[in-house]
Order: C-alpha cells, then structure tokens, then sequence
C-alpha cells in the first residue's frame, strides 16, 4: 500500500479558484488516509495550499528544494522535514526516494519536467513506483491527446502510455496507484531490437 506520496504541481494557484480547492481537497483526502506528503517546498501557489492544508491537519509534510531556491526565499518554513539539496537533478533523485508513487497537479515547465522524469525512469527501471495525474478540470486533456498521438505514430509503446494513469477524482487514482504494476523490461527491450511494435 501506498503510504508516502510525491504531488508535483505548480508555484502558481492558476486563474480558477477550483485549482486551489482540488489541492485542499486532495491534501484532506492524504489525512484522512495517513497519507504523508513529499512536495517541492516552497510556499507559494498550489504548493503551498496543498502543504498549509496538510500541516493543519496534522499531517507529515517533507519538502525537498535546491539551495539556490532557498536563497530566493520561496522555502516553506514550517514543514515537518525540509532537505536542501545541491540541484534540480538531486531534487528529483530524493523525492524519487522517499516517495511510493506520484501524483500531479496543474502545473507548467517544472512540473512537466518533474513528471515525464519519474516515468522515463519508470520505463528505464530506474525505479518502478506508480505516476498519476489528477487531471482537474481536463487540464491534462491535451497532454494526453499528444500521448495517444505518439503511440499512433508509433514513438511510445502503448504499454508504456498506460504506465501513466490519468483520473478526475483522487480517490480513484489512489486505486489504480495501489494496483500498479511495471511493465517487464525485457520483454519491451527484446521487442524494440527486434524491431517489432
């Protein structure tokens, strides 16, 4: 069972209220289930909604940021555990960790980063944990779309575009999160030298 979950998502709140309101939402959902929370650490935007709401409720908050970040002032103070890393790189690398699996928020570049790194290394068996979206409001929906393409044009495997879930509702994506299972990489590997789909 899932007990220590990463949320990437964005240092922006977004333009609808009901971004924020998911990320409550999802951080009561976390505390109810003694979920603990690994995140970036900072307290601004959705981060920040998602941490305030976890710590209120007595929930197990670790952030994990690059020091250059914390000379910008954008560090959390007031999180059960903070980890100062040297880089981005590093960052990724311990949340990787400390987490079971991941979930994703609304988010840009950072967070679009953060994502397609856990399921490229998902891929290479770096690490085998599972990686979710909760796709608020269909924001996901062409990021998905452009999936789906790729797998047509034939430059992601479709077992490997399943390896990324996708739900509205949170409590379903922590279902499908807790029944994940990795694709066997020889199989997929024996299949790409053969040239086969």
């Amino acid at each position: 069972m899932i007990k220590t979950i990463c949320v990437f998502c964005g240092s922006s709140t977004g333009e609808d209220p009901v971004y924020s309101e998911r990320a409550v939402k999802l951080a009561l959902f976390f505390l109810e289930n003694k979920i603990r929370l690994v995140y970036g650490g900072a307290n601004v935007g959705l981060m920040r909604v998602l941490a305030d709401t976890m710590l209120r409720g007595g929930g197990h908050v670790t952030g994990v940021m690059p020091k250059n970040l914390v000379h910008r002032e954008v560090a959390h103070l007031d999180l059960t555990e903070m980890h100062i890393v040297e880089d981005m790189q590093e960052r990724k690398a311990l949340m990787a960790k400390l987490s079971d699996g991941f979930i994703t928020l609304p988010g840009a570049y950072g967070t679009l980063d953060e994502i397609f790194e856990m399921l490229t290394w998902n891929q290479l068996h770096i690490i085998e944990k599972p990686v979710g979206l909760l796709n608020i409001k269909g924001f996901f929906n062409p990021l998905l779309k452009m999936l789906d393409d790729a797998v047509k044009e034939k430059f992601l495997r479709s077992e490997h575009r399943g390896a990324l879930l996708a739900e509205e509702d949170e409590e379903i994506l922590l279902t499908r999160m807790n029944e994940y299972k990795p694709v066997p990489a020889e199989k997929w590997i024996e299949r790409l030298k053969e040239g086969k789909i």
